[in-house]
């Protein structure tokens, strides 16, 4: 059944997309053309800001992960979409989109220390297990490719069959970005190079996307796979061409009171500066910093309450320019597992510790700091509830809020692996 579709996302207006990604345009050479003719010039006054430590994060012990209900929701074909409670609802069948999410959950749980994760029942702590689930998300998104349109089908009944042949531009988009952790963190190199394969053949979509939030989806996917490869011309080459889509629909939108790239805020709204933000911190470009804090903080302020809580934009009416008031109610996890992604990003890269605290207030909407001051993770099962409702929390426990919270966990724990120096490589400041 296909959920939280923003209904309100026009195609954003966008010069055309450069040659880069045609599918004709593989050949090494003329991907070094590419990266030459597309990279901005950089200006030497124009260096992030980089102050000499990130700041500590203030949460002591930072939680550690159950993951046996991202487990029961796991079967021989990928993860499930819904449940009822804890138990999974076969009704609504799979999406593509929540594979993806499970398949940077389970790659980036995998390249932790076992003592973070090795929770819950003896299954769920079994490594072996969380790898046989790894190789089933990545098995699901290798089969969703639809090689005659070039893109991810979406939808799957229970049945394993599908309900169209192309999917949303989320969901591909998305996508790109699973691929991209999985080439960058799997354990094992066979799911990095069918990630990898899978990729290559995935990307040449991106050309005709029209959506913002897919641009920053993919721009976060571009990122992690030209990490994992050190240099990887065509990623880089993409990567700085949808930064610079970003910034210029957010500098031809924003205003002083609207400092927005749409007249509206829906869901997964702090994806857009998270995204513009990793794109800037790559391109060494401060204009583009500047502008996605700018507009973080902004969301920031919108969404905090009259205690200074996290107080999420509810699905029932969102929050339209002009109006007065908001919708408080339905609040999705999916908008502060992106917040604290995003804030911990703007730690890394600015090493304000003012970030590091908006990113606990964040992560603290999961664990009761929000509007009704109750928990939206079952601590017992391990699973993530579906939101705030007017009357209380929903307590049924689908893969979209499991892995809502799971990711806000890994990111809290990266962070400090990366500010502590136990990761290894360059400094990592997409969480």
């Amino acid at each position: 059944m296909p959920r939280k579709k923003d209904p309100c996302e026009a195609p954003a207006k966008s010069p055309p997309f450069l040659v880069m990604l045609s599918r004709a345009s593989y050949h090494s050479s003329v991907m070094t053309t590419l990266r030459d003719e597309t990279s901005p010039s950089r200006d030497p006054r124009a260096e992030p800001p980089t102050p000499k430590t990130w700041p500590a994060l203030q949460i002591d012990p930072l939680p550690t992960l159950n993951l046996t209900h991202l487990l029961v929701l796991t079967d021989d074909t990928g993860i499930l979409q819904h449940a009822t409670y804890a138990t999974p609802d076969l009704h609504h069948g799979y999406c593509t989109d929540d594979n993806a999410r499970a398949l940077i959950a389970a790659v980036n749980v995998l390249s932790l220390p076992r003592e973070v994760w090795a929770q819950g029942d003896t299954v769920a702590s079994d490594p072996d297990r969380l790898l046989i689930a790894t190789q089933r998300y990545l098995a699901f998104l290798h089969y969703a490719f639809n090689d005659a349109a070039h893109r991810f089908r979406n939808f799957m009944q229970y049945d394993r069959s599908w309900l169209e042949e192309v999917g949303s531009e989320d969901s591909h988009a998305r996508t790109i970005w699973g691929l991209g952790k999985a080439i960058r963190l799997a354990p094992s190199r066979d799911i990095r190079t069918l990630a990898e394969r899978l990729m290559d053949r995935a990307l040449p979509a991106v050309n005709e996307f029209h959506h913002l939030r897919p641009w920053a989806y993919a721009l976060l996917g571009f990122d992690a796979y030209a990490r994992a490869r050190g240099t990887h011309p065509l990623a880089e080459a993409a990567r700085a061409e949808l930064a610079e889509r970003l910034f210029a629909i957010l500098q031809e939108h924003a205003t002083d009171e609207w400092p927005w790239w749409e007249d509206w805020l829906t869901w997964g709204n702090a994806k857009l500066p998270h995204a513009l933000l990793v794109g800037g911190h790559a391109l060494h470009r401060d204009d583009m910093i500047h502008a996605a804090l700018r507009a973080l903080r902004w969301i920031l302020d919108v969404q905090t309450g009259d205690h200074g809580q996290l107080s999420i934009i509810g699905n029932a009416g969102w929050y339209l320019r002009g109006n007065p008031e908001r919708a408080r109610f339905d609040q999705q996890p999916i908008e502060a597992k992106a917040l604290v992604q995003a804030c911990l990003t703007a730690a890394a890269v600015t090493r304000d510790p003012v970030w590091a605290r908006q990113a606990e207030r964040c992560f603290a909407w999961f664990t009761g700091g929000n509007d009704l001051g109750l928990p939206v993770y079952n601590a017992k099962t391990g699973g993530g509830q579906d939101g705030l409702t007017v009357h209380g929390v929903n307590a049924n426990q689908g893969a979209e809020s499991t892995l809502a919270y799971t990711l806000s966990v890994l990111a809290l724990h990266n962070y400090e692996r990366c500010r502590t120096g136990d990761l290894e490589g360059p400094p990592c400041p997409d969480f």
